[in-house]
């Protein structure tokens, strides 16, 4: 239903712009028309006009003048007083003035289609000369009966004997009227069949522009029904805005699969996590009420840290896919990274424990973000460091190409670099260097990660010079006018 919208909408635009400017172009076509055959008879009225005047100025009598015929072209000689000197004998009158009735001198600046006369009212030709300019005025005559439109061109003329006359005539509009009318008619016809004509071609472009957008919209239609996230839209060969969108959509698709992949392997990785703790816990609970004196309290309390870890594992996950961020002032809250590392190794160097850390702090670089989420992501490493070392671990802060750099190595096993990315996939514990027994849920290198990328920083894992496992956490670094800002507040 929004394809055909669409295709309605630029159908009826499309004809709507093509109707404009035709209309327009037939009314610039009809005038410009219109001007040149009012041109054209007003041209033949003066020719009519200067015949006979030039007769008159050569000293031709009235009664020998060779007039030509009324109905073609009406003339009249007036002279001074408004007499009718010469006329054709079917001429029967001129702007309802009857012929051979005195009339007044024809003197309009201006005719009745709005062109401007020409030539000067009060000039006259000298003896035997013709006024150089004459005056165009529409009018009627009616001659044998029949009265018309002509177009009346006016002329002085001087005779031989000083006698200053007046030739008026006319050339008729009819010619001209049918000739505009013919093409309005023409036109008026003509516009409809242009106008459906190009309304047809524009519906069946649009339909075969938009067939493939319709065969998008139909496959995410079962997409949607059937929840099978693994089909694809098709991908139309052409190479345009809709090929676009079609590739669009199937990588979206694409990465909506992976989403929902990744959220499933979560939810049942979780459930899995989950079940060997509560299991554990129900165990022990029965056991206790059937044979208090077996109850292993110390035991208890670890499954129940180790559930409340996991349980808080899985909520900070579930909230950092939710996109749960921190605010724009704890993001820009600068952390001074040395002071962080001191107290993290100070705190694990206490006596008893299998491992040793040892801190090196090369550079004091500042970071931004919450402090508690940077704690979190040193002390996610730290515990994989420990789990995994011979003896020593070594943690060590620097600052290198505009960024503060924590590094934490270890003489452990180290990490096959087959696995090297897939150690950062959440419930992920390598066979030997991972085993449950050995701590861990396989969420702590996953949850680092997430944290530092939400910082905009990088975290990955190498060879460290012991042969253990190297893990280094690129941050960038806070600028000077961020550090005195949050110093003021």
């Amino acid at each position: 239903m929004g394809v055909r919208s669409v295709r309605a909408r630029t159908t009826a635009a499309a004809t709507a712009v093509v109707a404009g400017a035709l209309i327009v172009a037939g009314l610039a076509v009809v005038l410009l028309l219109r001007a040149d055959l009012a041109g054209r008879t007003g041209l033949e009225a003066e020719v009519a006009a200067r015949d006979v005047a030039a007769q008159l100025a050569a000293g031709t009598p009235y009664d020998r003048l060779d007039l030509p015929d009324a109905e073609d072209h009406p003339l009249q000689v007036i002279d001074s007083r408004g007499r009718v000197r010469a006329a054709d004998d079917d001429l029967r009158a001129v702007d309802g003035v009857p012929a051979g009735r005195p009339v007044p001198v024809p003197a309009a600046p201006e005719d009745d289609d709005g062109d401007h006369e020409r030539g000067d009212d009060d000039s006259r030709p000298g003896r035997g000369e013709i006024s150089d300019d004459p005056r165009l005025t529409g009018g009627t005559a009616t001659v044998d009966d029949h009265t018309a439109d002509y177009r009346f061109a006016t002329l002085r003329v001087s005779t031989p004997g000083g006698e200053t006359l007046t030739v008026r005539a006319g050339a008729d509009l009819s010619t001209t009227r049918d000739a505009v009318g013919t093409v309005a008619r023409a036109m008026l016809v003509g516009l409809p069949v242009l106008l459906a004509v190009v309304a047809a071609v524009t519906w069946l472009v649009t339909r075969r522009a938009l067939r493939p957008v319709e065969a998008i919209r139909a496959e995410m239609a079962a997409i949607t029904s059937s929840g099978d996230l693994t089909r694809r839209v098709p991908e139309p060969g052409s190479r345009d805005e809709v090929a676009g969108l079609a590739v669009t959509t199937n990588a979206t698709l694409a990465a909506l699969e992976g989403s929902v992949a990744r959220q499933r392997g979560f939810v049942a990785d979780a459930s899995h996590e989950l079940r060997s703790p509560i299991a554990s816990l129900r165990t022990q609970l029965e056991v206790a009420a059937a044979h208090p004196e077996l109850l292993d309290l110390d035991g208890l309390v670890d499954d129940v840290v180790r559930l409340q870890h996991l349980a808080a594992d899985l909520l900070l996950l579930a909230r950092l896919d939710a996109g749960d961020r921190p605010s724009p002032a704890e993001r820009a809250r600068p952390v001074e990274l040395a002071d962080l590392v001191h107290e993290e190794a100070a705190r694990r160097s206490g006596g008893g424990r299998r491992v040793r850390v040892e801190a090196e702090v090369r550079a004091s670089p500042t970071a931004a973000g919450p402090e508690g989420r940077l704690a979190r992501v040193l002390g996610n490493l730290l515990d994989n460091a420990e789990r995994h070392a011979a003896g020593v671990v070594l943690l060590t802060l620097d600052e290198a190409g505009g960024a503060a750099v924590l590094r934490v190595a270890d003489d452990g096993p180290g990490v096959p670099p087959a696995d090297r990315e897939r150690i950062f996939e959440r419930f992920v514990r390598l066979d030997d260097a991972r085993a449950r027994d050995e701590g861990g849920a396989g969420l702590g290198l996953a949850i680092a990660r997430d944290l530092v990328r939400a910082q905009g920083g990088t975290l990955t894992v190498g060879e460290a010079p012991a042969g253990g496992a190297l893990f280094e956490v690129r941050l960038p670094l806070v600028r000077r006018n961020v550090q005195r800002r949050a110093a003021d507040r």
